[in-house]
C-alpha cells in the first residue's frame, strides 16, 4: 500500500484516493479543429516512463480535492505533492 501525502489532510492510505492520470496535459485550444486521429491521441496516449512521473490524484474519501504529486513508477516512492 502507498501512503499518499494529501497537501490538505496529510499522509493517508492509497485506498482513500482515486488516480487521475498524467499531470500537466493541456486541453487542445480548438478540439473541433482536430482530426479524429489527433483527438484520439489526446484522449488515450500518455507517457509511461520508468522513473519520476507527475500525476493527478483526487482525495475522494477525504477533502475531495485534486492535486499533483511526483511518483517514481519503478519504486512507487513519492517525491512530494502540490
Amino acid at each position: 500500500m502507498l501512503l499518499i501525502p494529501c497537501p490538505w489532510c496529510g499522509p493517508r492510505d492509497e485506498a482513500e484516493f482515486r488516480y487521475g492520470g498524467q499531470a500537466h496535459v493541456a486541453y487542445p485550444p480548438d478540439p473541433a479543429a482536430l482530426t479524429d486521429e489527433e483527438w484520439a491521441h489526446f484522449l488515450f496516449f500518455r507517457d509511461n516512463p520508468k522513473g519520476p512521473f507527475d500525476e493527478r490524484w483526487n482525495h475522494a474519501a477525504g477533502c475531495r480535492r485534486w492535486f499533483n504529486l511526483t511518483r517514481d513508477t519503478a519504486t512507487n516512492e513519492i517525491g512530494g505533492s502540490r
